[in-house]
């Protein structure tokens, strides 16, 4: 057979020459933009002529802070095009972390959107490796500022040769791709992508009995690109020709809807507290989402009542997927066997709440505390391992990789359970599960329950230090509109008490304003548990 390398700039190729009147929408500060494939491989191009005069080289580190619109497509593939290496930051880390990712990464140049620009403003003195600033925006001005080397995105391509090559001298082991962990406790941790990482990534987005994503498609995604790559999609998208909606900055619950409607959008990807905010849009207005094929959830745990709802009420197909940082990220995906179409609705909908099963291509296994495999009999509980072609090896230059990479696997640190056909349930995060009396309590499962009553947008349960117990539940719960907590939380637990052991039902319901998030939108339990400590008696 022969060995062609598999490389990401192959990936835009193939769209520019087999899809180059396909669409890309992009909403930026100012305006919508409507670009072809074609377009995007000129831009893509010019950018890559442009970083070479730059003096970028290969391995140099290309940071990223920015929303989801065209332009940051346009450096996901002009980076790795040259044998430089994307770093998409997340924007919405604290100032000092967002200086240790930049240092340790050695970004070499940043882009960096106009409403993100105050920050880098303040920070660049810190930054040690930057040699170059580059703003994108639709503005013919650039703000007055300190910074030396700052350019313009439209201006700096605009001299840039549309037609420079995609460099072919690239071993697909050769990093294209670095983001950083959220790190809820700690540093965050820097994990490096290999292009054929990327790619073999890329395929698994296009099984049919995973995301299927394919040329018909018209692609919304909501998880930032400065999440994981955005979960991936905007390098499979672009590779099959799909269509890509970008929602851009700072985004509304209103907007995808509108969004939807008027698009036509076909999938859409983003986590849990995405979808509770979208689903209070659609209750109060009138929008059309028939074109929705599919609602891909990540990043935490979906409530079952979240998946009732738009799939009974407004008749959205809504997936389950699985995955993390370090796993670039799909590992899993929730859908019905063929003989499962069979259940009753509520079995279904039991079945659609797990996280689903391994997609081809990784492999997994599952250990208890004593470090041998669990039964896949859904009551053993493990902690999740995985090693395949798109799971990293290593953390990037830091020594936390002896604990989390041992003997070729990924340990991620989250706790499951596996029925007998190989579907995963994810219990807890090791750091989060509950241990009250010796025996173990998941929050998951009990969030999961009290966002089910038609009171709670959400919910999120917590462990409190108990002298008698070691550790009792505590369910902290923000109500939807027009919902008051008085008397409520007896209702609450009344609720969820015939469906746990007696020593599961948390020792108190606190009714809170917002519930504490991560910069992904995932529950912040750390602060939360002192918070709650706080707030409850000695």
């Amino acid at each position: 057979m022969m060995h062609v390398p598999l490389t990401v700039g192959s990936m835009l190729e193939h769209a520019e020459k087999f899809f180059p009147e396909k669409e890309v929408i992009s909403q930026t500060h100012d305006k919508i933009h409507t670009l072809t494939y074609a377009d995007v491989g000129k831009r893509t191009r010019r950018l890559m002529s442009t970083l070479n005069t730059l003096g970028v080289m290969k391995g140099d580190r290309v940071g990223t802070l920015a929303w989801n619109h065209h332009r940051h497509l346009e450096v996901y593939f002009a980076a790795p095009g040259i044998n430089a290496v994307l770093h998409t930051i997340n924007i919405r880390l604290s100032p000092e972390h967002i200086i240790y990712i930049i240092n340790h990464a050695e970004d070499k140049i940043l882009f960096i959107d106009e409403d993100i620009f105050p920050l880098i403003e303040k920070i660049h003195p810190h930054l040690k490796t930057v040699k170059t600033f580059v703003i994108m925006t639709d503005k013919k001005n650039l703000p007055e500022s300190s910074i030396q080397s700052l350019y313009s995105y439209e201006e700096l391509i605009a001299d840039g040769d549309p037609t420079y090559p995609f460099s072919t001298n690239i071993n697909e082991n050769d990093p294209a791709g670095m983001c950083y962990t959220s790190a809820t406790t700690g540093k965050p941790k820097g994990v490096l992508y290999t292009h054929r990482g990327i790619v073999l990534h890329s395929y698994a987005l296009g099984l049919a009995d995973s995301a299927a994503i394919s040329e018909s498609d018209v692609a919304m995604p909501v998880v930032p690109q400065f999440h994981v790559n955005a979960w991936g999609t905007p390098f499979a998208c672009t590779w099959f020709g799909t269509t890509q909606v970008f929602p851009g900055p700072r985004f509304t619950p209103q907007r995808l809807a509108e969004f939807i409607e008027k698009y036509k959008v076909t999938i859409t990807a983003g986590v849990p507290t995405i979808w509770i905010g979208l689903l209070q849009v659609l209750e109060k207005g009138n929008y059309d989402t028939s074109s929705l094929r599919a609602v891909l959830c990540g990043g935490s745990a979906a409530p079952l009542g979240l998946i009732k709802t738009f799939e009974q009420k407004y008749n959205i197909p809504f997936y389950h997927a699985y995955g993390a940082t370090e796993t670039t990220p799909l590992v899993t995906f929730s859908r019905l066997k063929s003989y499962q179409l069979e259940l009753s609705d509520e079995d279904k909908l039991q079945e659609r709440s797990r996280q689903g099963i391994l997609v081809p291509g990784l492999e997994m296994k599952v250990i208890g505390n004593d470090g041998k495999e669990v039964s896949w009999n859904d009551q053993e509980m493990g902690e999740l391992l995985l090693r395949g072609n798109w799971i990293a090896n290593e953390y990037y230059k830091d020594n936390r990789s002896e604990n989390a990479f041992v003997d070729g696997w990924f340990h991620t640190g989250d706790v499951v359970t596996v029925d007998k056909e190989g579907t995963i349930k994810i219990v807890d995060r090791t750091k989060d599960l509950i241990k009250s009396g010796g025996e173990w309590i998941s929050s998951v499962e009990i969030e999961n329950a009290l966002m089910a009553h038609e009171a709670v947008l959400e919910a999120c349960v917590v462990a409190i230090p108990s002298v008698k117990w070691q550790e009792r539940p505590v369910a902290c719960v923000v109500l939807k509109e027009g919902y008051t907590n008085s008397s409520l939380e007896q209702e609450l637990l009344r609720f969820i008490t015939p469906q746990f052991p007696k020593y599961w039902i948390p020792d108190a319901i606190l009714f809170l304003d917002e519930i504490p998030k991560t910069s992904v939108g995932k529950f912040l339990k750390r602060q939360l548990r002192e918070d709650v400590k706080a707030k409850l008696p000695n």
